[in-house]
């Protein structure tokens, strides 16, 4: 079976001589469709940085990333971002919705682009709202919303059409903790239902609900595990503080 995410010995660095940091080094990471893995580290140890080379907004300096069994090397930039059109979706900590569209328009915005008649793209559109409980505030602009409806619309549109890999990036960080494990239970959701998930987190609670949880450290993927039943054990296992 052709996995969702696969990441060959991906290394990346900034700067060049004494200024060179290394923030990814060799890492390897597979992911199956309707597989969650939560990634876990200090700050600085390069959880972002894995992250947005696995959804193509950055280029490896070293190694393949491979989506949906297509090497990205092979693949021009307007193809990438075709690619994060149809088969990517990313959840941003700031939740990054556009302040001049509403809820609705901003679940719809990534359908237009990638060519869907307006008629259509609102019937998606809505229908993800309404799956994340939140199509009543879909006329409402981001500023009217709260930090937990606008997370809900975010992950809406990230998992709008025919996604198959979901990445996210501290998606709970500006939440509090009900709302938080609300939006790792509306993840868990989406990956049952067979889309692939890379969530980005520091807290052992909410990685609790990933089936995998994967810790970077200096760059480096040093240890991945099975959560367990309880957070306290999950630390004693690989904490990363």
């Amino acid at each position: 079976m052709t996995k969702a995410l696969e990441l060959r010995q991906v290394s990346k660095t900034y700067g060049s001589g004494a200024n060179e940091v290394h923030a990814l080094t060799d890492a390897d990471l597979a992911v199956e469709q309707g597989e969650l893995v939560a990634v876990m580290g200090p700050s600085g140890s390069g959880k972002s940085t894995l992250l947005t080379i696995a959804g193509s907004l950055e280029q490896p300096s070293s190694g393949q990333v491979l989506v949906d069994g297509v090497d990205l090397a092979n693949v021009s930039r307007s193809q990438q971002a075709k690619m994060r059109r149809r088969s990517i979706g990313y959840v941003f900590q700031d939740f990054n919705l556009l302040p001049g569209l509403t809820a609705l328009e901003n679940v719809t915005l990534p359908l237009e682009l990638d060519g869907a008649s307006a008629k259509a793209a609102r019937v998606s559109a809505r229908n993800a709202l309404e799956e994340l409980q939140v199509a009543e505030y879909a006329e409402r602009y981001p500023d009217e919303l709260s930090g937990g409806q606008r997370q809900r619309v975010a992950i809406a549109r990230a998992i709008v059409g025919n996604r198959n890999l979901l990445l996210a990036d501290e998606p709970t960080g500006a939440l509090d903790s009900i709302n938080g494990e609300t939006v790792m239970r509306l993840l868990r959701a989406a990956t049952e239902r067979g889309i692939a998930g890379v969530v980005v987190t520091h807290e052992a609670q909410l990685a609790s609900w990933a089936d995998r949880v994967v810790f970077i450290r200096d760059g480096q993927i040093v240890d991945q595990t099975v959560p367990p039943p309880g957070p306290e054990s999950l630390l004693a296992v690989g904490d990363p503080r």
